[in-house]
């Protein structure tokens, strides 16, 4: 399972036109550079149009956010639905499922190529005329911005990575043990599949992907910000630590006190605090 970019490819059965007036949410499957077929969920949100609603042109503006969900997260979770919708008041959302999640295809490499994922995603964003895009990453999907932001230099204006791990491989938890068998043992991902609605792959990586600490030094000049909760079950705070210090001055870390992991335990106060952080981030 290869870390090489593979462009910025995506199709999407929905084409921004004058169908879509009305400013109802546009869900579609987009295709990724290696033929995944990725479901996808665009909000406009509060959008400002510069000319008639029914041209479906942002202004420019305007930004959007593309949200990239956690392990066994999928577009329909209400965890993930409840993060679109406080960040829909700040700009339009695009949610997707990753890769074996949902109604996605293909089988979840746990934050490999994923990163094809969110690089159609972000395409599908831009193509909707936003000129700043900010990606919001939360456990493996904070994993998979910093390294998207890495790969592919501009695409995103911002990152916002929440409780993402520093590194691979770590088991120094029970959570994190428990996700290793889940991941690596036959019967862990039966457990996945049926259990989880989460459909794992069998092989290990090769190579390794970059690991999120590596990555985290080729984002700038785009801001970032790293979120983690004092009280996260799966990553203690040597994590984002970790990837503050890889920032140096183009990054910025919030430890939330009581906050726990993802999505789960980011509240709406929060999620107002991160969509006012991109607003004038990404300006």
């Amino acid at each position: 399972m290869s870390n090489r970019p593979a462009g910025h490819a995506a199709r999407s059965t929905v084409r921004p036109n004058s169908e879509t007036s009305g400013h109802a949410p546009i869900r579609t499957f987009l295709y990724t550079a290696d033929g995944m077929s990725i479901d996808s969920v665009y909000d406009p949100g509060a959008v400002v149009y510069e000319t008639r609603p029914d041209t479906f042109q942002p202004h420019p503006r305007h930004l959007v956010f593309v949200i990239a969900h956690g392990f066994t997260g999928d577009v329909d979770r209400p965890h993930v639905r409840r993060v679109a919708g406080v960040l829909r008041g700040y700009g339009a959302v695009v949610t997707f499922s990753f890769r074996g999640h949902g109604r996605s295809g293909g089988r979840s490499t746990v934050g490999d190529r994923e990163v094809l994922d969110l690089a159609a995603a972000v395409a599908h964003a831009r193509g909707f005329g936003h000129a700043r895009v900010v990606t919001v990453g939360f456990s493996m999907g904070g994993s998979v911005v910093l390294r998207h932001a890495a790969l592919y230099a501009g695409a995103a204006d911002a990152v916002v990575s929440v409780s993402a791990p520093a590194r691979w491989y770590y088991r120094g938890t029970a959570p994190m043990r428990r996700l290793h068998w889940l991941v690596t043992r036959p019967e862990g991902r039966l457990v996945g599949r049926y259990g989880l609605r989460t459909r794992i792959h069998h092989r290990e990586w090769d190579p390794v992907p970059l690991s999120p600490v590596a990555a985290v030094p080729q984002i700038a000049p785009a801001p970032l910000l790293i979120v983690h909760g004092d009280r996260d079950a799966y990553f203690p705070l040597d994590h984002p630590r970790m990837l503050a210090e890889a920032a140096g001055d183009h990054g910025e870390l919030w430890v939330e006190p009581g906050m726990g992991h993802a999505e789960h335990a980011a509240g709406d106060a929060l999620l107002s605090r991160i969509g006012a952080w991109a607003t004038a981030a990404a300006g």
